[in-house]
């Protein structure tokens, strides 16, 4: 799929989870913004803290949107909700949309913590899904900070583009941003009314 970066009406997805490590389920939101900062989607879903569900989440979330118009895809980061690892390729595949996975420190990695919290074959599994995900590369936005990006499916001109388009202010653009408000605020009403 090409994407048209200039074009007016581009739509992006914003993916973005919260959690808490005492609770079952975290909350994945994705927005639906267009490129004028218009939010015209909104979707939820749960994953399991600590489980290796969260490539499964991220699909049923997009595919219940019913979106055919959706031009790339963000995820705020690919191993969320306590070492659930995002299996990118693998999203990528069963979506057909381009996709920038947002990192915004640089680590050593995560195997150490990784073998820290996990028995051996599940460590194996999750060390295994973490180096699958390659490595990660620099971009500076516009207002000289910079995030660390895997991608698929777009050039990394394209993606630095689209970055800079959708971030108003700050590192994190605005289709994370507000999924992750989003995703906060339902985790916490959860809380509040379940609890």
């Amino acid at each position: 799929m090409v994407v048209h970066v200039n074009k007016k009406g581009i739509r992006v997805v914003g993916i973005a989870e919260s959690f808490r490590r005492e609770l079952e389920k975290s909350v994945l939101a994705g927005i639906v913004m267009r490129s004028d900062f218009i939010i015209d989607g909104v979707g939820f879903n749960r994953i399991t803290v600590g489980g290796m569900d969260a490539t499964e989440g991220i699909v049923q979330l997009v595919e219940s949107l019913h979106r055919d118009d959706i031009n790339l895809m963000m995820l705020n980061g690919c191993v969320i909700s306590w070492f659930n690892i995002v299996d990118l390729q693998k999203v990528y595949e069963q979506l057909r949309i381009p996709l920038i996975c947002v990192t915004y420190e640089e680590s050593k990695g995560l195997e150490e913590h990784i073998t820290l919290h996990f028995e051996a074959r599940e460590r194996d599994v999750r060390i295994d899904a973490y180096k699958g995900l390659g490595e990660r590369v620099p971009v500076k936005l516009y207002n000289h900070y910079d995030v660390l990006i895997r991608y698929l499916g777009i050039e990394k001109t394209e993606a630095e583009l689209v970055l800079k388009k959708f971030t108003a202010h700050g590192r994190v653009p605005e289709p994370l941003r507000v999924a992750r408000l989003m995703a906060r605020a339902l985790l916490r009403a959860d809380n509040q009314f379940l609890g």
